[in-house]
């Protein structure tokens, strides 16, 4: 492991100044967001990115937390690791999904690993790792055939060589995918799997399927708006990453919109993804996609998962996971979950939170609901672990 800091050459950044400068605009049609995310809007958040918005600023935030380089499998993994003041701290592994980075969490690792400071109880601190999915960010250049169950084997080791023999996973997104991979393979060293996405399917049985009460089927068919309007990404992701990834390398502002977008969709906002997150922190999310050129090995991800996805959603359930799980839904993430099926293939779910306003990037829209969360179900984990072994 060799420690790794944010270093980016000014003509990355001159460069980039330039492309947006003259970006060449497409004509707008329509005015609200039913074709794509609006000229008008796009214009302003562009003019904003290269003269208001401050990438030094952002990098020296950080560079504030401790970060890493290591080698796993062939590839190189960056990631960060902050301990807590607090020597008998939980460890803690946070997990990224698309479009996001590392650079979500950068609000809640200080409540997590020093409380106090924060005015939050002491007695439960985390030590906190935060790894870049192979194609994301530092962890570059991607090797080949780097799908969920692999990374899930590559952060087992990262905590294996970091020294903790007990931990908590945490993700959401495609983090969420690999945090529960991570409970079923590496069960002796997880303590516990919590997740802010949750994806239940349709049931083959008629029977279970009209059993559902209709706030669950309404949940289900949400699936059906993801596969017929908002998956459309996904479906591009899938089957031609590399296609895209010229588009996205080439073009900031095309990055950019294939980035935004997202956030409009799958956030708690009303008309602009600025209703619901930071625009400064959503714009450092961008600018890193942009200056380690992720667009397209990000992508990738999914064509390397697609199996996988494609398996669940025919209803093959996968091994038992044996750990104790918990589940936080936010009612603007893409899917919500069905408590009823989500019981019948996960039997240890021990914590079920159901929250009233948020969507799918958690760390970003709702950090203390989500601090709140975890800091819960780790209190409700460990409960039961010093139960059972007085037991």
């Amino acid at each position: 492991m060799r420690p790794f800091k944010i270093d980016i050459s000014q003509d990355a950044l001159d460069d980039l100044s330039r492309r947006l400068e003259n970006t060449r605009w497409p004509a707008g049609l329509g005015t609200g967001w039913e074709c794509g995310i609006p000229v008008e809007y796009l214009r302003e958040l562009v003019r904003y990115w290269r003269e208001d918005y401050n990438w030094r600023a952002a990098e020296a935030k950080l560079n504030a937390f401790p970060q890493f380089i290591t080698e796993i499998d062939g590839q190189n993994i960056h990631f960060l690791h902050v301990r807590s003041p607090q020597p008998d701290a939980t460890p803690l592994l946070l997990s990224h999904g698309w479009p996001g980075s590392f650079v979500e969490f950068a609000d809640i690792i200080g409540p997590l690993t020093d409380p106090a400071a924060h005015g939050l109880d002491p007695s439960l601190a985390f030590h906190v790792v935060i790894p870049s999915i192979p194609g994301f960010g530092f962890s570059q250049p991607l090797q080949p055939g780097w799908e969920p169950m692999r990374i899930a084997g590559a952060w087992q080791e990262l905590m294996r060589r970091l020294g903790y023999t007990r931990y908590i996973a945490q993700g959401g997104d495609a983090g969420a995918v690999i945090s529960m991979l991570l409970g079923r393979i590496d069960e002796e060293h997880v303590t516990g799997v919590h997740v802010n996405m949750l994806m239940t399917f349709p049931p083959e049985d008629p029977m279970i399927l009209g059993a559902l009460d209709e706030n669950d089927q309404a949940r289900l068919g949400n699936l059906a708006r993801f596969e017929g309007e908002l998956g459309a990404y996904m479906r591009l992701q899938m089957t031609r990453p590399q296609t895209l990834a010229y588009a996205l390398t080439d073009s900031p502002v095309g990055q950019l919109a294939w980035i935004v977008e997202r956030f409009k969709d799958w956030t708690d906002s009303v008309d602009v993804p600025e209703d619901a997150v930071d625009r400064d922190q959503m714009l450092t999310n961008v600018t890193l996609y942009w200056l380690t050129a992720s667009g397209g090995t990000s992508a990738h991800l999914y064509k390397a998962g697609a199996d996988g996805l494609a398996m669940a959603a025919m209803g093959v359930v996968p091994p038992p996971i044996r750990v104790p799980v918990g589940v936080a839904v936010f009612p603007r993430d893409i899917f919500l979950p069905v408590r009823r099926l989500a019981d019948r293939e996960i039997e240890t779910v021990g914590q079920w939170t159901e929250f009233d306003s948020g969507g799918h990037f958690a760390a970003m829209e709702r950090p203390a609901e989500l601090i709140r969360d975890l800091r819960s179900f780790t209190s409700l984990v460990l409960s039961s672990a010093r139960s059972g072994a007085d037991a």
